[in-house]
């Protein structure tokens, strides 16, 4: 899309003639609010709504002590109701009331959680290669810098594909993808040890793996990924009650990520080609804010799914990781197919409170009950989810209160951030939830309980609902 033609009032005189103009008679002073509906018009003409117009006129930046002092109205919405009533529509009223353009199918976004979650079962394949704590150091580290740094990636991406360039989003993910994996196999090498080998070896894989997962995501490629997963999670299903022999465990870990890595190739080659766009398009820094949020999520993961067990140490290695996190971290995953699908059913729930508002107030009471809505909903399907995992998964064990609470205000804290994320103000996402990894980092160091230690991600969901509230529960912020 290109941007507005801007012209200034020389650029629109300087080619025309010096025509003599008869001097303008003095008149009474013209009625400001017939000055505006003509300035405004071929809005005002096509709005379906009153709040259209409120909206228009906020983005002009038309405050309310302006309005009152100018046009005699108390507020924007009074301004837009008389302008709505003075100005008569080009075009018929619909009989029926207009679409939801939110509306989304289920099946798409559940299918997303399970593409999410599958992953992580490749740790219940390779907990025999693995044991100490060494080696989880160097699989968690490398996993967080591939999230960070994929989360940024998709972002980018996002944003060529939102311009309509499909070959430039494909030539974005083609140079970040391996950059991504390079560097999350440098910081595993960086965090390993002179026998460690192993560890190192998996975790780039797992980079590789990360990277390749991201871009056919990206391009809509779910139902590809899903079934190059499907080997090794099947394997992995079968290795949780019987003891599969070495080398099938190797074969399995090797044949899907090879085969996400070749659907992906394919995918990228196939959309490279086609004309390279000129100077412009997204800043590269702007995808930095989606990088921080990615991290600081990733690290709460891990507090929530792992807990006191990070104090203690992972002396069982993989096997101990795995089945200490399981239930937070299966539920956390599969719980993004409906936070997704609830996202959208807020941004349905607020567009059917703008319509039915008449007022600011009411209009933040609807954002309001809108959000308590979604957001229960969404720890409702999370906490069944953790129950699930619980039961269905042979070593869970010390999945007690603190940790189910834990989870709940993670999971509060990623909805809410995502929510901050999907109307552009990820800034604040990303500060409050790098802030709350932070300091829950620095309390588990320090010794702190994982109660304790949920001071800081409580504290963090409290101040991303409040700033949810109060960013959208502006009319503005719902513009299309």
């Amino acid at each position: 899309m290109s941007g507005p033609l801007w012209l200034t009032p020389d650029d629109r005189q300087d080619t025309l003639p010096a025509i003599p103009r008869p001097r303008p008679r003095r008149t009474a002073a013209a009625d400001p609010m017939e000055e505006l509906a003509d300035r405004l018009r071929g809005l005002l003409e096509a709005a379906v709504h009153p709040d259209e117009i409120a909206a228009i006129l906020e983005s002009d930046g038309m405050t309310d002590d302006h309005i009152r002092l100018t046009y005699g109205r108390a507020d924007s919405f009074e301004l837009a109701e008389d302008l709505y009533a003075r100005v008569p529509r080009t075009y018929p009223e619909p009989a029926l009331a207009p679409g939801d353009p939110w509306h989304v199918s289920l099946l798409p976004c559940l299918l997303r959680g399970l593409v999410f979650a599958l992953p992580g079962l490749a740790y219940v394949l390779a907990a025999p290669f693995a044991t100490g704590a060494a080696p989880i150091a160097v699989l968690l580290a490398s996993a967080l810098t591939g999230w960070a740094w994929n989360q940024a990636l998709a972002h980018r991406a996002y944003s060529w594909l939102g311009l309509g360039d499909r070959p430039a989003a494909a030539r974005a993910l083609l140079t970040g993808a391996p950059l991504g994996a390079l560097l999350g196999a440098c910081v595993a090498l960086a965090v390993s040890g002179t026998d460690e080998g192993g560890a190192v070896a998996f975790a780039s894989a797992q980079a590789l793996y990360q990277g390749a997962a991201t871009v056919l995501l990206v391009l809509g490629r779910e139902r590809l990924l899903l079934a190059a997963l499907a080997p090794m999670s099947a394997g992995a299903v079968v290795a949780l009650w019987y003891d599969v022999p070495g080398p099938a465990r190797v074969a399995l870990l090797a044949v899907s990520p090879l085969a996400v890595l070749v659907l992906a190739a394919a995918e990228l080659l196939r959309g490279v080609g086609g004309r390279v766009r000129g100077p412009g398009g997204p800043r590269v820094l702007a995808s930095l804010p989606y990088g921080v949020f990615g991290l600081a999520t990733g690290v709460l993961v891990l507090h929530v799914a792992l807990g006191d067990v990070l104090v203690e140490g992972l002396t069982g290695g993989i096997g101990a990781a795995g089945a200490a996190a399981a239930p937070g971290a299966v539920a956390l995953t599969l719980s993004m197919g409906p936070a997704e699908w609830l996202l959208h059913r807020f941004r349905s729930g607020a567009l059917a409170g703008l319509r039915a508002s008449t007022t600011p107030e009411a209009f933040r009471r609807a954002t309001a009950l809108t959000l308590a809505r979604c957001l229960g909903q969404y720890l409702l399907v999370l906490a069944a989810l953790a129950a699930a995992s619980t039961l269905l998964w042979p070593q869970a064990g010390g999945f007690d209160g603190a940790r189910a609470t834990g989870l709940l205000l993670i999971g509060t804290l990623m909805w809410t951030g995502l929510l901050l994320q999907a109307f552009g103000a990820v800034v604040a996402a990303a500060s409050v939830c790098g802030a709350a990894a932070l300091v829950q980092t620095l309390a588990v160091l320090g010794g702190a309980s994982s109660l304790a230690s949920s001071a800081a991600p409580g504290l963090a969901a409290v101040a991303l609902a409040v700033l949810v509230c109060a960013l959208l529960g502006r009319a503005t912020a719902h513009r299309p």
